[in-house]
C-alpha cells in the first residue's frame, strides 16, 4: 500500500519493527501482565499501550537536479551498483524527478499525515553540479527547496564549492537551518552556523536532528573555498553533542553526509541514536538498516526518489519504521503548476545558454563511480588527442547524468562536468603513475572508512588490474600503457587538470612531475569544442582493459 500518495516504489511500505523476543507466557497471562502495567505505566489505557506517530521524508544528493532526468534500468546516474547493474528500484526506463513532481508528493504527504508531523530534510551536495546551480551561484536550487516547504538540511562537501562566503549567504537565503557539526572555524573551533542541532515537535513527539557534513571535504573542492573552515570527524561531533541532544529530545536524528559505511560505523560506535538519514555515498536503501538500536536508510540521488519513513513511537521510544520509497515517475505524477512556473522564470535568462546543442551522442553514454567510465574514457580520448600526451589520469566524481542517445545540450554536459578545472600536462615516471594508481586503490577500500574518498580513478591509453583482496600498496597489476608494460623508470607525457594537481581525492604525485604545463582552457570547454568538431560521438573502444577483483 502506499497509503493515496503516489507514485510509490512497488506500491508497497518496507518494514521493520523494533526487536522483540518472546516471553513465553502464556496469552491469557500476557493479558493480565498488560492488565497490570496499565494501572502503573503513563501511556497505556485499558490494556493497549498508547502510541504515537510522526513522518520524516528524506532526500539527499540533489546535485543541482531541479529538473526531471531520462533512466533506465541498467544505467541511472553516476553512483549506481557497478557497470550495467542500474539502481535496485528502477525496474524500466522513463523521465523520472525534478522538483515538480517532488512537490506534488510532499504535498500529497502533508495532507495525508498532517502538517504539524511532518519533517522534511536534505542529506547534502544540494545546489552545486549544474549549469543553473553555477550561473545563480547555487540560489535557483534554495528558492526552489524554500517552495517545495524542506526544514532542515545537513552540509554535504560540494555545498561548498561556490565557496564559504557563498554558502553562507545561500544559508540566508533559506527558510530553513542550514548545518554541520563537523564543520567549524579554523580560528575558535565552533560550527560555521553556531548550535548544530534543532529540535522540534512532531505528533506530539520532540525529535532533535544532528547535522553532519563530510569529513573529507578538504580532499574534494578547491583550498581556497574553504581556508577558514576544519573539517573533522562526525563521530566524533555526535559524541559531543550528543548528550544535551538526548536530553532534550524523545528521539535523535541524526542528518549525515558522511556516506553509509561511515554511519554504519557511527552506528556501531556510537548508542542512542534513534535514526541516521545518510548522504553522500548515494545507495538505494531498501528496507532500512538496523544497527543496534538504530536505522539508517540513504535515498539513492539526484531527486529520482522521496523516501518516506513513518515513524512508530511506544512510551517515548521508537517502536518502529515504516518505509515507502516514492519513484517520482513523471508519467505518474501531475507537477505542481507554481512550481513548474517558478523553474521556467529561474531558467528563462539563461535559456539560450542551458539549451544550446553541443553535439550528438551516438549511443548511451554514462558515467561510472567505482569502475571504468565511458564518459570519462571519452573525455580522456579527447585530452590525448588535444595534447599528444601518452596516457589521461582523471578523477573519479559520483555527480553527472548519462548522455542519451541524441542531442547533447550545454546544461546535460555540465551535469557531467560542473566544475572549472584547468588542463594541465606533465610528465611523470611509471613508479609514479603506479604510486597514483595505488592511492585509487586506497582512496576506495581503506582499513577505515572515514579515509574513503572519491571514486576510482579514471584512466585513458592504460590498461591495469586492481585487486582488492591484496594488501594496500600492492594491488595494482599488469598496467600497461598502449599495450606495452609500464616501465618505471621511463618518462610519460600525462593529461590531466588543475584539481588533480592541487591534491584532489589525496592525489599528491602529481605536484612531484616534470616539465609542468598549466592552461587557462577549461576541461568543459575542451570538450565541449571536441563534440563540436566530431558532431556525434560514442564512448571510446577501450584501449587497455581495467579489471577490478573485490
Amino acid at each position: 500500500m502506499n497509503s493515496g500518495i503516489v507514485p510509490a516504489l512497488h506500491g508497497r511500505p518496507s518494514w521493520q519493527a523494533a526487536d522483540k523476543s518472546s516471553s513465553g507466557y502464556s496469552g491469557w497471562a500476557c493479558l493480565f501482565l498488560i492488565s497490570m502495567v496499565a494501572m502503573v505505566v503513563p501511556g497505556v489505557h485499558d490494556g493497549v499501550a498508547l502510541s504515537k506517530e510522526f513522518t520524516l521524508v528524506h532526500t539527499n544528493d540533489f546535485h543541482g537536479r531541479y529538473y526531471p532526468i531520462e533512466v533506465a534500468s541498467d544505467n541511472v546516474t553516476a553512483q549506481t551498483r557497478g557497470p550495467g547493474e542500474g539502481a535496485p528500484g528502477i525496474t524500466r526506463s522513463g523521465r523520472a524527478g525534478g522538483f515538480a513532481c517532488q512537490a506534488t508528493v510532499l504535498r500529497q504527504l502533508r495532507e495525508a499525515r498532517g502538517d504539524e508531523n511532518v519533517f522534511a530534510v536534505h542529506a547534502g551536495d544540494t545546489f552545486s553540479d549544474d549549469l543553473l546551480g553555477n550561473l545563480t551561484k547555487g540560489e535557483a536550487v534554495i528558492r526552489l527547496m524554500n517552495v517545495l516547504g524542506y526544514d532542515f538540511l545537513a552540509l554535504g562537501n560540494h555545498d561548498f564549492d561556490y565557496g564559504w562566503d557563498r554558502t553562507r549567504e545561500l544559508a540566508g537565503l533559506a527558510d530553513f537551518p542550514m548545518l554541520a557539526a563537523n564543520v567549524t572555524f579554523r580560528e575558535t573551533g565552533e560550527p560555521i552556523f553556531g548550535q548544530p542541532w534543532r529540535v522540534v515537535t512532531l505528533g506530539g513527539i520532540k525529535v532533535g536532528f544532528l547535522a553532519l557534513g563530510y569529513h573529507n571535504t578538504g580532499h574534494t573542492t578547491n583550498s581556497e573555498n574553504i581556508k577558514s573552515l576544519s573539517f573533522s570527524s562526525g563521530i566524533d561531533a555526535t559524541r559531543r553533542y550528543l548528550p544535551e541532544l538526548r536530553e532534550q529530545s524523545d528521539v535523535v536524528v541524526v542528518v549525515s553526509h558522511q556516506g553509509m559505511a561511515v554511519d554504519r560505523k557511527l552506528a556501531r560506535e556510537v548508542t542512542g541514536i534513534d535514526i541516521i538519514l545518510s548522504g553522500h555515498s548515494h545507495n538505494w536503501t531498501e528496507p532500512p538498516e538496523k544497527i543496534g538500536g538504530t536505522w539508517l536508510v540513504e535515498a539513492f540521488s539526484n531527486g529520482v526518489l522521496v523516501d518516506e519513513l513513518r515513524v512508530r513511537m511506544n512510551d517515548k521510544r521508537v517502536d518502529g519504521v515504516e518505509q515507502t520509497l516514492h519513484v517520482l515517475w513523471n508519467d505518474q505524477c501531475q507537477p505542481a503548476p507554481d512550481v513548474s512556473a517558478l523553474i521556467d522564470k529561474l531558467r528563462e535568462p539563461h535559456r539560450q545558454q542551458l539549451e544550446a546543442v553541443v553535439g550528438t551522442a551516438g549511443e548511451n553514454i554514462g558515467r561510472q563511480y567505482k569502475a571504468a567510465s565511458p564518459f570519462d574514457q571519452l573525455v580522456g580520448e579527447m585530452l590525448r588527442q588535444e595534447t599528444g600526451a601518452d596516457v589521461a589520469l582523471l578523477p573519479g566524481v559520483g555527480y553527472g547524468v548519462t548522455l542519451r542517445l541524441g542531442p547533447i545540450t550545454r546544461e546535460t554536459l555540465y551535469t557531467l562536468l560542473p566544475h572549472s578545472s584547468k588542463l594541465v600536462t606533465l610528465e611523470l615516471s611509471g613508479a609514479k603513475i603506479l604510486k597514483i594508481l595505488e592511492q585509487s586503490a586506497a582512496n576506495q577500500k581503506p582499513a577505515d572508512p572515514l579515509a574513503m574518498v572519491g571514486g576510482l580513478i579514471q584512466t585513458s591509453g592504460m590498461g591495469w588490474t586492481v585487486d582488492y583482496q591484496r594488501l594496500s600498496g600492492s594491488r595494482i597489476t599488469n598496467v600497461t600503457v598502449h599495450g606495452k608494460p609500464l616501465a618505471p623508470e621511463a618518462l610519460y607525457r600525462v593529461a590531466t587538470h588543475s584539481g588533480m594537481l592541487a591534491g584532489i581525492h589525496r592525489y599528491t604525485t602529481f605536484a612531484q612531475g616534470h616539465n609542468l604545463r598549466r592552461s587557462d582552457r577549461l576541461i568543459t570547454h575542451i570538450v565541449e569544442e571536441h563534440l563540436q568538431r566530431r558532431g556525434s560521438v560514442s564512448a571510446p573502444a577501450a584501449v587497455d582493459d581495467i579489471l577490478i577483483k573485490n
